[in-house]
Parts: structure tokens; sequence; C-alpha cells
């Protein structure tokens, strides 16, 4: 495989740090210089060690010229901030400061204020007076004060404030980085999914980015006239042949294509995966090959397919060149993941892109098709669950649009695991490949034929699954469901899963439950899913998403993250003492962050 390519380098949002101070000069201010902008030096370098962009590259900073004591100098730095594609900001403190005149001002920005615990000056005070000042105009902050006293010269970050300083972060860096970007519907409605029906009201309001159309005809235009790059598809199409192992085709006699018709779609899905990647980033080799306007692309950050029916009715399906997009690899080497929603679910292609954007990872989209119970299993397949799958499971399968990251191929400590792209090793990528099976797809409801993705995910990788949906009268709702990926035996796999399409990828679900509410069981969690699709990531991230979502003024309809995990602007603890109910009535009260 070939080496690690980044794509394209964006000129990413950086986090600006505001050092707050005490502006009485003749002997308190000259006092606290170098502490305040010390502590914005320690966070910038937290930052920039711990979090990256999409590409990999460690995150930036930009900090105020000097510490900010009074207006002119928070005017100032808002200057500099505007100038220097800031997107989210933090304050920090040491000491007592004057609030209202020295608070971040912008309505569409992120904000938090860390607050130092100590004793010898009163930051905790400046952090309350200007969190209450915060809330009385109507610009909600995160509050960040550590649980422990610090002595006036501890430099360190205590851990308590590092967790809540990057989880801040990382879902400040998601909205911002979502800002002015594109979702890109590649056709129009899907058999009347109505996640496919595209609401650019939401992606301006909400996510602050445009919305960008192509009939599906174009993609057959691009291949019937060449408009893609001739010498990529010879390095694309050997790359296929050599790593994409075709599989069995279950389609009865009648339907079952010839060898050379086998070749020329696997020739035309591989254009397809091309042209949908230039449709949504642009290609600069277009405008050499005298397609200008071509090569510009769309700007998108997601994107989706509609295919069924008017596509998949005659042509060959988008499954593979959804996996392969999606995927952290192809004939380039291994690379970002691309976001792309199968059907034109642009909810779900949302929900993809939120945990893309605090994970750097690729994820997984499937349906959330089928809650098996402990007795329906066992009636089946002649065992009865146990372990984690002891109070039923849930099956995850779709119609092989799948990265294949979610073999679970990859490893972290050991553990199958889904890796931001430059931490996963060609062994890995191989893996994944060798792993998944393409078999013709089933010409009965995908007649015009195409390769679906076989994978089996391996168990044992703590996910998160999320989707967000359009409810009339409310607006926006994001549902979370943290859990696991689970093995089942063999024979008990093979019996479930061919009762719905053994060509497709399958993974193994159980969310974490608690008892109580939609997480009271596993069948309680699936009755209650708002829509037929979910978007899957590695990793328990469903607090940084509840974050990212108050941010976005969306409230949480479901959810099973600890309470302690949760961190939402102060704003939200005036809004009553029930945290969800607050949650909807903060959201109501504030709109959408582009409204």
């Amino acid at each position: 495989m070939a080496v690690k390519r980044k794509l394209q380098k964006n000129k990413y949002p950086k986090i600006g740090i505001r050092p707050i101070i005490d502006g009485r000069l003749g002997g308190i201010r000259e006092s606290l210089e170098e502490t305040t902008m010390g502590m914005a030096r320690a966070v910038a370098a937290l930052y920039s060690k711990k979090l990256t962009y999409p590409d990999g590259s460690p995150v930036e900073c930009v900090l105020a010229d000097s510490c900010i004591g009074g207006v002119k100098e928070a005017a100032a730095c808002a200057t500099k901030f505007a100038a220097n594609n800031v997107g989210l900001s933090l304050s920090v403190t040491p000491c007592w400061c004057y609030g209202s005149e020295t608070m971040d001002m912008d309505p569409s920005v992120p904000k938090a204020i860390w607050g130092f615990n100590g004793t010898e000056r009163p930051g905790a005070v400046y952090l309350a007076a200007t969190l209450a000042a915060h809330n009385q105009k109507g610009l909600p902050c995160f509050g960040i004060y550590g649980r422990d006293v610090q002595d006036m010269g501890d430099t360190s970050i205590p851990g308590d404030v590092e967790e809540k300083l990057l989880l801040f972060a990382k879902a400040g860096m998601a909205v911002a980085i979502m800002k002015g970007q594109s979702y890109l519907a590649i056709g129009s409605v899907s058999m009347g999914i109505a996640g496919s029906i595209v609401d650019p009201q939401f992606f301006q309001e909400y996510l602050g980015m445009r919305n960008e159309y192509v009939d599906s005809s174009e993609i057959l235009r691009r291949i019937q006239l060449g408009i893609f790059d001739p010498e990529e598809f010879k390095k694309a199409i050997a790359w296929v042949k050599k790593n994409c192992k075709e599989g069995k085709d279950h389609n009865r006699r009648e339907k079952i294509k010839s060898r050379k018709e086998k070749d020329r779609d696997w020739e035309f899905v591989t254009k397809m995966t091309m042209i949908m990647r230039d449709l949504m980033t642009g290609n600069p080799r277009l405008e050499a090959l005298g397609y200008a306007e071509e090569a510009q692309g769309h700007n998108a950050l997601v994107s989706g397919f509609q295919g069924q029916r008017q596509w998949t009715d005659f042509l060959p399906d988008g499954d593979f060149s959804e996996a392969i997009l999606n995927s952290s690899f192809d004939w380039n080497g291994i690379r970002n993941p691309y976001m792309v929603a199968t059907e034109n679910d642009c909810y779900n292609g949302v929900s993809m892109l939120f945990n893309y954007l605090l994970t750097n990872a690729a994820q997984i989209f499937a349906d959330v098709r089928t809650y098996w119970s402990p007795d329906a299993t066992e009636r089946v397949s002649g065992w009865r669950p146990d372990g984690l799958a002891q109070d039923g499971f849930i099956h995850l399968i779709n119609s092989g649009s799948a990265t294949l990251d979610g073999t679970g191929q990859q490893s972290r400590n050991g553990k199958p695991a889904m890796k931001p792209f430059w931490e996963i090793k060609e062994k890995e990528a191989a893996a994944c490949l060798a792993a998944t099976t393409w078999s013709p797809s089933n010409r009965d409801y995908m007649r015009g034929g195409g390769y679906s993705s076989t994978f089996l995910t391996r168990g044992g990788m703590p996910v998160t699954m999320c989707r967000l949906n359009l409810v009339k009268g409310q607006g926006p709702v994001l549902q979370i469901a943290e859990g696991h990926t689970i093995d089942l035996p063999e024979k008990v796999h093979q019996v479930l899963n061919e009762r719905t399409d053994r060509i497709w990828p399958t993974t193994w679900f159980v969310p974490n439950l608690t008892g109580n509410g939609f997480f009271r069981d596993v069948y309680s969690v699936m009755a209650n899913w708002g829509a037929n699709h979910g978007a899957i990531s590695y990793g328990h991230i469903g607090n940084q998403l509840i974050t990212l979502a108050s941010m976005l003024r969306i409230p949480i309809a479901m959810h099973n993250v600890p309470e302690t995990k949760i961190f939402r602007p102060s704003a939200w603890g005036a809004f009553g003492m029930d945290p969800e109910g607050a949650d909807y009535r903060a959201c109501n009260v504030y709109g959408p962050l582009y409204g």
C-alpha cells in the first residue's frame, strides 16, 4: 500500500486564548502579568500536545497580545482573533477582574472561562461574576473550575480541569470546522426516507453550513465523457483487482451477470468512487485535463448519495463507493476518511460528521435493523445469550456502505479499534481489506448490480451510536447510545445474519444499560430509536456529543452517559434541576447558534 497521504490541507480554525487580569495598575496588575500569561501559555501547550486537526497536524492556538484588563484590550483581542480565523475562545484568569468589561462578546463563537481555584486571588469570583454576565446577556459560556485549591505559583493544570478544557476544545473545534462548509446531496429523496429530505434551514441555522445539490446523472455524465483522472483510474482499478476480493454471487441463475459484465461493473464503481470524491472536494488534475469548473468541487465536508431507486434500478449501486470513501485507505494509501451517507440520509451524515470531528476516525453507517431478545435468539439458533448479550442485542447492518475500518482489524493496546488515519499501520489497512469480501449485489432490489461489502465487526470495541432527527415543532434532537460490539458464536452469527442478507456487513451491538427510561433494557433502546439509521463511532464519546450539541443548541432526546461526565454551558443550570428538561428549555430559549 502506498505511503500515507494527507488531503489538501484546509486552513483550519484556531483556538483563541484570552488571559484576563485585574486592570488596576500601581501594584496589582504588575504582580499578576506573568502568572496570568503563564496560564494562557500552559493551556496553549496542552491543546497543541493533546489535540489534532483532521489532517493529523496539531491544533493551533492564538493568544491575545497582552493580558486583558479592560474593554480596550478586549476589543484589540477580538480584532486579532477575527484576523486569525479563531473559531472558539477560552478566557483564563487567576484573579478577580472586571467581568462585563473583559468578556468575549462574539455570539457565534463557543466560549469558556477557566477561573483558577486559589485563595490568594479570587479567580473563582471572576468566573462566577462573568458567567452571570454571560447568562444575563444571553451569551452561553462554559465554566471551568478545579475541584481542589491550588497555590498561586502552581503552574500545573489539574486533571479535572484538563478534562473539561479538552472537552470544550474538542466540541468547539467541531463547531468551528463545520462553519462555512457544505453538505452535498448527490440526487434527492431515496425511497421516501425522511432523512433524505434535506432541510437547508437546519444546516444554515444550526451548523452554519451550506447545501449543495447535484443530480445523480452528473456521475453518469462524468463517466460517459471521461471527466476523471485516467492515470488515477489505472492505478485505482489495479488496486481494486488486487485488494478487493470478489465474494460469492447469491443471485438466482437468471439474474447472475456474465464475467464480462461483472468486470465492467468493477470499472464503473471505481470511476464512480473517484467522481463522488471529486464532487465533494474537487481535484486540480481535472483542470489540467480541461475541466476547470468540475475541478473546483463543492467544498463538501459531508455528502450523501440517493442511489435507490432511480439509479439502482438500472446502474451499479453506490455500496462500493460509499464503503471505500468512508474508509481510511484506498489506492492512494492511508488517508482521511470521507463522510458519505447512504440513501442521502443527510441527518445520519451529520451524525457521522459529529462523531468524526470529535474523534478524527472513520464512522460506521448502518441500519438499526433488529433487536434480538434472548428468547428469540434461543428459539432460532438454540443458543441462550450470556455475558454482555444476556439481555439481547441489536443487529446493525446495511447494504455494504459501512467503513472497512469497522471490521475492527485495527488495534490499540492489543484490542480492536478504529483509529485516526495517521495511527493506522499498513498491515492494519491490509487486514481490513483481507477481512472484507465484495459479493455481487442482490439484483431483486439492486437491479443494476454492483458490489456489497461483506464483513463482521470484531467484538470488544467500546462504541457510541448517535442519530440526529428533526421533529416538527421541536426542531433537531440528538440520540446517543454508548455500548460495545460483541462476538456471537460462529454458528449463531450465521443463522441470525442470513435471515437478513448474508452479503451485507454486520455489527452486533449491546448498549450500556442504566435500568431506567430508554435504557432500562436493550429492547427499549431499539424501540425508542428515532430513525432507521445510526452512526457508530469507536470509543465512548457520548459526553463529547452532549457538549457539542449544547453549543449548537440541539437538545438530547436520549442518552446513557453518566451525569457526572456531562458538561454544558453555565446557563443550563438556570433552567431547572432536571438536567435533560433544562437542556430542552435552554435550547428553546437560545435558539440555533446561527439563527
